[in-house]
């Protein structure tokens, strides 16, 4: 599958392309944009950070929301 500019997968035929579009319209694919490595080592670092300010109770919390979220959504 062919890559857009900013490295996305693309369909390589017209035919393809209006099917992604359709797609993108009706919600069956989300377009995103690709995170880029000086996102990602930025996000590790805050991430570490606003864990470090956290007490444990916060941080139980937060990760019983988060379970909670992918069990709901299906991704176990």
């Amino acid at each position: 599958m062919p890559r857009g500019p900013k490295g996305e997968k693309r369909p390589g035929d017209v035919i393809g392309a209006a099917v992604m579009i359709g797609k993108i319209a009706t919600g069956e694919i989300v377009e995103g944009q690709p995170e880029t490595r000086a996102a990602a080592a930025l996000g590790k670092r805050v991430g570490k950070a606003r864990a470090a300010n956290l007490t444990p109770e916060q941080r139980s919390e937060i990760a019983h929301i988060a379970a909670e979220a992918r069990w709901k959504k299906g991704d176990r």
